[in-house]
């Protein structure tokens, strides 16, 4: 849709195909009942066949200050797993092992094992693949895990019951943002717009995964597996060396591990910057490198890839008596701010029913991202932390060309 002129004056143009809207929407009244009519598989509670005794939790960290990862890890350990295995830098492996020698136990009687690890370089690839290559990951279920989020004592029989299915190698997790209630202005509505991002990807993976199974990412801040996948020698090779055009890849190693899984009732709380850096780039490499996606799962295909680029919002004008388009101007913005805009969001109402006052910020920012969109092509060789601190200390190993064949 465009902008046009007439006599000096801005002019409203509806569409005249009614198929363009239909397009936009039907998408968006599947996902509302597919999402809704979505249910986790319960567990087994009698006779589970994994526990958390059956679990390796890998935690890959560049945190400067681990001090104040303890809330996040202890409520790991209070979930029991078999292990603890965290992945640093070697100038912050002292730090991280003191924390880890003191983090509080929830059962004296059965303590969780933990190793502290280190690499050379800020990578979280390569941190992943050290806790995977030496014989520190020994149980059949691996969970990865970021270094900020806190987990429900209740997860674990919710995380492991999908795997009774010997077909399942991965599971994800339900999400949700830590929010923040005190601080200034700017930094609640960051904070809001993390937290509404959050739920509508769990509104679209949830709904699309009903579909048709397909899912756009299981998210690295919380995803469990079945070890014997992650550690064949295939996995671990391409993991480390998956190409971008000339370049070997180092960024989005949760969309390689869900992309791999495709051809071979829990949620976590997790913190997202309250700032501009918690701007993100989208993914389109799955679609067209891995034909998978594209053939065996048609509604993802439009839903999700499609919408990418169909969703960037513009004005339209049209010719029509001015009554008839002040009624179809009513309806519509009826329609657009009284459900497509609020419908994702509902779970995040129903926890904060003051959320409410951030609804106008929501929309405004919806038209903004069409320009995060097209910022986010133009910068694909952008591949640093940004939001970490010294991070970007090994920028240059983060995206380099690829070796030449022999």
């Amino acid at each position: 849709m465009v902008l046009l002129l007439k006599d000096g004056r801005v002019i409203r143009r509806a569409p005249r195909n009614p198929l363009t809207r239909l397009y936009r929407y039907v998408r968006l009244l599947v996902h509302y009942v597919s999402h809704w009519r979505y249910k986790s598989k319960a567990p087994n509670w009698e006779k589970p066949r994994y526990t958390s005794k059956d679990v390796t939790v890998v935690i890959p960290t560049i945190h400067n200050r681990p001090e104040e990862l303890r809330p996040s890890l202890e409520s790991i350990l209070a979930c029991t797993p078999a292990k603890l295995v965290f992945v640093t830098t070697w100038n912050k492996h002292e730090a991280l092992s003191r924390v880890a020698t003191t983090l509080r136990m929830p059962n004296s009687t059965s303590p969780v094992e933990i190793d502290v690890l280190h690499v050379d370089k800020a990578n979280k690839r390569l941190q992943v693949c050290k806790a995977l290559e030496e014989d520190h990951v020994r149980t059949g279920i691996t969970v990865m895990a970021d270094d900020d989020v806190e987990w429900p004592s209740t997860l674990m029989p919710w995380l492991l019951t999908p795997f009774e299915d010997d077909r399942m190698g991965g599971v994800g997790t339900c999400q949700r943002v830590k929010r923040v209630v005190d601080g200034d202005a700017v930094t609640r509505i960051f904070n809001w717009l993390g937290a509404a991002y959050i739920e509508r990807r769990n509104f679209e993976i949830s709904a699309t995964h009903n579909v048709d199974g397909g899912t756009s990412c299981m998210s690295g801040r919380t995803g469990a597996y079945r070890t014997e996948i992650l550690k064949n020698s295939s996995f671990l090779g391409n993991f480390k060396n998956e190409r971008w055009g000339r370049y070997t890849l180092n960024a989005d190693d949760d969309n390689f591990i869900t992309r791999w899984l495709y051809e071979r009732e829990c949620e976590i709380e997790t913190t997202l910057e309250n700032n501009t850096k918690f701007l993100y780039q989208s993914n389109w490499t799955s679609l067209v490198h891995d034909k998978y996606v594209l053939t065996r799962q048609p509604w993802y295909t439009y839903a999700l890839h499609i919408a990418t680029f169909t969703s960037l919002a513009f004005v339209g004008t049209e010719n029509w008596e001015p009554r008839n388009r002040y009624i179809l101007l009513g309806a519509e913005i009826a329609f657009m701010f009284g459900f497509t805009k609020v419908v994702k969001l509902v779970g995040l109402f129903r926890r904060n029913p003051s959320d409410i006052m951030f609804l106008p910020v929501s929309i405004l920012f919806g038209y903004f991202h069409g320009l995060i969109k097209l910022y986010a092509l133009f910068t694909l060789k952008e591949t640093s932390w940004g939001s970490r601190e010294d991070g970007d200390e090994h920028n240059s190993f983060r995206l380099q060309k690829k070796p030449a064949r022999s």
